[in-house]
């Protein structure tokens, strides 16, 4: 291995080496498929450090079992300095255990990748659109919005940092009902800031007060123009005002997060252009959209139910219940209509398409993959297209659920927790569970300094490895990797648990899970945390030992590292590798 090359690829690449030299022998046969070959960790540390289950995948195509050309790989494998024993386990995995010196030049290329390492090329440039948010444009980023946004802004940044081109995209809905919800009660509050007693909100309007900044601003801009004018001639004005101002606000909100999109698509801006009519067009030339009538709903019975003939996409083709009309009787589009042409535009660009939706959605993901699948299928490339549902959070106070009413303007906003607990307390919160899961957040123990805690566990660990490192620079010792095979076992445990990083984000990108980085970090921390705690019983196992220099430098040069992978994780998840806490 050279020594910018991580341990794990290094070794994926030696079995790959192993399998190419009993090709060229005829123990395999040309060309054996590789794809379903593993090397990773076996689930119990006591069987060795890496397992391959090369002789599993292949010995079929070799017409042999797999234990006898396990052993072929194995008497290969051992011939490798960096290889301490490899042996055969049940009926084909080869286990294998690695010499230190391997481990210390893992330790090395850490050093030596600085920011990069676990960096990966296997997204081979492929362009991913991430789209997450989404919100509609009628008011603040609220806490049920949270939880998706840094989902999806933590995959994006997972998919980067593993070799995809990705796009962060916003699709804004400004072409719906309640944008008019919104102007109107954008008008009302402009009708507040000429002098007007408004009295109470009527039902049915926005009654937040940060509508009262916008009607301020309306009445600056207009002036009395607008006053006691038609709905017809001042709708739209202020419709087109009150979206630029809300997606204004959307965007300040996010940045409190450290959210940004490269892409923000607007819904009026893709009926403007005619998108619905071209995908309706395509899609009845290829036979996916006819005329026809849907049946009635559960329940309903023909005496209160008029069938009216429809447009319906094919969608019970692509794995759907039923198909799904595109247009209302009044002849507009349906939300699925305009969302079919959306995806459409998607793909023009892009190579995957992936989605951040709340859970909410899930009943209808099986269209909108129909759609796609169709779409891409007709474009002569069917892309990949994933959904990910993402749980509502529900919030705590000391245990007690808080009550929230967008409607009512009674809710708490992105705003409200970054001021309260900080940004990097409320990203990473939301990554400690895989999405589909249900979440609490509760405000007392998210800033609790405790284990039970990941936030500060995994932030606490980065600050204590940097005041152990003030600590010896005050006593003139530095980190130095000149004498690394003074570590021990303890030392050389730690370095293993670190050296599953770049594996770890390279399963967790072609998983779509960011929440694995964050798993990762907390076992990082936990065992760094208990290799710092064996120097309370034990003095001779502190990071610094005044009375050995040599050894302190090494131990420094081993805790440098293992703060340079948390701050790698960190980075991935958006959240800042304190130094002091």
């Amino acid at each position: 291995m050279s020594e910018n090359t991580t341990l794990h690829a290094g070794f994926t690449a030696k079995i790959l080496a192993v399998l190419d030299a009993l090709e060229a022998e005829g123990a395999l046969p040309p060309e054996s498929p590789r794809t379903n070959v593993t090397v990773e960790p076996p689930r119990d540390p006591s069987h060795g450090d890496l397992a391959t289950n090369a002789a599993m995948v292949l010995a079929k195509q070799a017409k042999t079992n797999p234990r006898e050309l396990a052993g072929k790989i194995v008497e290969k494998l051992t011939a490798d300095p960096d290889v301490e024993s490899a042996e055969i386990a049940g009926p084909g995995f080869i286990n294998l255990r690695l010499s230190d010196a391997a481990w210390l030049r893992e330790l090395a290329a850490i050093a030596s990748l600085g920011g990069d390492y676990g960096r990966s090329t296997i997204g081979g440039g492929s362009r991913v659109n991430v789209e997450y948010v989404s919100a509609n444009p009628t008011g603040p980023m609220h806490m049920g919005h949270c939880r998706g946004a840094v989902v999806g802004d933590a995959l994006s940044a997972l998919l980067e940092f593993a070799g995809h081109a990705v796009t962060r995209e916003y699709y804004v809905n400004d072409a719906g009902g309640q944008v008019d919800v919104l102007a109107r009660s954008a008008y009302l509050r402009y009708r507040e800031a000429l002098g007007e007693d408004i009295g109470e909100i009527p039902e049915g309007l926005y009654p937040g007060a940060y509508l009262v900044p916008v009607g301020e601003y309306l009445a600056k801009e207009l002036g009395d123009k607008y006053l006691g004018a038609d709905e017809a001639d001042w709708l739209p004005i202020f419709r087109a005002e009150a979206v630029e101002k809300m997606m204004d606000l959307i965007k300040a909100d996010l940045a409190l997060l450290g959210i940004h999109h490269d892409l923000f698509s607007s819904e009026a801006a893709l009926h403007a252009a005619g998108k619905p009519d071209e995908a309706e067009a395509w899609l009845r030339k290829h036979d996916l959209v006819y005329d026809g009538i849907l049946e009635a709903p559960k329940g309903k019975t023909p005496e209160d139910w008029e069938p009216v003939e429809l447009p319906l996409f094919r969608s019970s083709r692509f794995g759907d219940d039923q198909d799904r009309p595109i247009k209302k009787s009044d002849g507009s589009w349906t939300y699925f209509g305009a969302d079919l042409a959306y995806h459409m535009q998607k793909a023009e660009g892009a190579d995957e398409l992936i989605d951040i939706w709340g859970a909410d959605h899930a009943g209808t993901v099986k269209r909108i993959k129909a759609a796609v699948a169709a779409l891409s299928e007709g474009q002569g490339q069917p892309i990949p297209f994933d959904v990910k549902l993402v749980q509502m959070v529900q919030l705590m106070r000391a245990g007690e659920p808080v009550k929230m009413s967008k409607r009512s303007g009674n809710f708490i906003t992105i705003a409200n927790m970054v001021d309260e607990v900080g940004k990097d307390v409320v990203r990473f919160t939301m990554l400690t569970r895989k999405p589909e899961a249900q979440m609490d957040f509760d405000f007392a123990k998210v800033v609790e300094a405790s284990k039970d805690n990941p936030v500060f566990y995994v932030q606490y660990a980065h600050a204590r490895i940097h005041s152990t490192l003030r600590k010896a620079a005050a006593e003139g010792i530095l980190p130095s990797d000149q004498v690394l095979d003074r570590l021990g076992a303890e030392e050389i445990a730690l370095v293993k648990e670190a050296a599953q990083f770049p594996r770890v984000v390279e399963a967790a990108a072609k998983a779509r899970e960011p929440h694995r980085i964050a798993f990762f970090l907390y076992d990082l921390a936990a065992a760094f945390h208990a290799f710092w705690n064996m120097g309370n019983d034990d003095p001779s196992k502190r990071v610094i030992l005044t009375q050995d220099a040599e050894l302190t430098a090494a131990r420094l040069f081993l805790v440098t590292q293992i703060g340079q992978v948390i701050r790698n994780g960190l980075m991935l998840l958006g959240v800042e590798a304190v130094e002091e806490m």
